[in-house]
């Protein structure tokens, strides 16, 4: 009767396998606020208002918190909120039957490559979860200067970063340390502006970017360049701030043993996304 084993994925040994390879990693989770829980059906907030204020009456717009009068009633604001309810999703994937004999002697590392794509194909569905609920979600939205970053006279992904800062701190939110999240096709169009277009001007700034090829900061935003961002769309958000990740059960793998046979390996988890804060990011569209 064939057995199964449990091991944790991130165990050492799991760690082992995935040494030497240069992969894309799946990294948008570590953006989020990751909290745990016991329940499959999720139910949760969503904030819809910056700063609380009185409801304008006729004839009186300005905030009459600042002007109250001595001995009046005090004047009534409130918090907007949605209350939503979620699912945990589940992400599940197992291998083929791997013979023993191909365990143990064919030349490619069958076994701990099997393993490790694996875990990268959950991790990786998790991430395109993420981004889709991201991109679709945002309250805030614009369009990209000119006719895209690929414009050379109009484009002006500089212009387009600051403006996107510029409308979620108009929501009150930090932008002291923003994440964006681009396509490949909108980091390359980003470094040509950088360093063909505008690195005369600032010949500094470019050398630095040439040097190391990778733009890891840029006023205060951190560029995360990934193929699971759309095309000619950019991201722009506030980290830990603008949405949760709810584990119900963290990333787990099972190896099924039909001995004098072979194995087979299973992996799964299971989460979900919330976005608690819809206007702590922005979709910059026409990049």
């Amino acid at each position: 009767m064939a057995e199964t084993g449990q091991n944790d994925i991130r165990g050492l040994q799991i760690e082992k396998i995935a040494v030497g390879f240069a992969d894309e990693e799946n990294i948008f989770k570590q953006f989020l606020t990751n909290v745990n829980t016991s329940n499959r059906e999720i139910r949760w907030y969503q904030k819809t208002a910056g700063f609380v204020d009185n409801v304008d009456t006729t004839g009186i717009t300005a905030s009459q918190i600042a002007n109250a009068p001595y001995g009046a009633q005090f004047v009534i604001a409130k918090q907007s909120w949605t209350r939503n309810t979620t699912n945990v999703r589940k992400y599940a994937v197992e291998s083929e039957l791997i013979s023993e004999e191909d365990i143990r002697d064919s030349d490619p590392d069958v076994w701990g490559t099997t393993m490790r794509d694996l875990v990268r194909a959950v991790e990786n569905q998790v991430d395109i979860r993420i981004y889709g609920q991201l991109s679709g979600t945002f309250a805030l939205s614009g369009t990209a200067a000119g006719t895209g970053w690929g414009d050379a006279t109009n484009g002006n992904p500089i212009q387009d970063l600051l403006s996107g800062s510029r409308l979620i701190r108009n929501q009150r939110y930090s932008i002291n340390d923003l994440v964006v999240i681009m396509n490949p096709l909108e980091y390359q169009k980003l470094m040509v502006y950088l360093i063909t277009t505008k690195g005369s001007s600032i010949p500094a700034f470019s050398s630095e970017l040439a040097k190391d090829g990778v733009l890891m900061k840029l006023m205060n935003n951190r560029i995360v360049v990934s193929a699971n961002a759309d095309q000619n769309t950019v991201i722009q958000f506030v980290p830990q701030r603008v949405a949760k990740w709810h584990t119900f059960t963290p990333i787990q793998t099972a190896v099924i043993n039909d001995p004098g046979i072979g194995r087979k390996i299973r992996v799964w988890e299971e989460g979900e996304i919330s976005v608690t804060d819809i206007n702590a990011g922005i979709s910059i569209k026409g990049c």
